[in-house]
């Protein structure tokens, strides 16, 4: 089944974790990521060449990214707390949006998303946020291909 998804975070505070999120994104068949805020283009080792095969945007602001943002796309905000994943059904076209590891995604981002998700765990610290994301593109393959059969 085809469909068309990207995966972004708000407001990074680690540039590491874009680079790992960059590679699962393409590993997990993505069609591009994004931030949001400002980010360094510095990524120190990029073995798969990940750079060549799926875009990347650099939003400067929310607004910005909302005139950007691919019409019909479902925006769907990860964050903990909010509908375990594990009942998530992934919209075909979905744009999903992680928060900052700090501070999370801010109220004003969580009430223009069409649903908020959140990752089931046995501790109450959060995921880091590329592995949150990870995990979430995962589910998603999984349950795409479930659906497909």
């Amino acid at each position: 089944m085809l469909s068309y998804f990207e995966i972004g975070i708000f407001a990074p505070v680690h540039q590491e974790n874009i680079g790992t999120l960059w590679r699962s994104a393409y590993q997990l068949g993505a069609a591009g990521i994004f931030v949001i805020g400002k980010w360094r283009r510095t990524q120190a080792s990029d073995t798969a060449k990940t750079r060549l095969e799926i875009p990347f945007r650099n939003y400067s602001t929310w607004d910005d990214f909302l005139q950007h943002r691919p019409i019909g796309a479902r925006l769907i905000g990860i964050e903990i707390g909010e509908k375990p994943l594990n009942r998530f059904q992934h919209p075909i076209q979905a744009i999903y949006i992680l928060g900052s590891e700090a501070n999370g995604l801010p109220a004003y981002v969580q009430a223009q998303c069409d649903e908020i998700i959140s990752i089931d765990s046995v501790r109450d610290a959060s995921y880091n946020v590329a592995v949150a994301g990870s995990i979430v593109l995962y589910h998603r393959l999984l349950n795409l291909k479930a659906g497909a059969q």
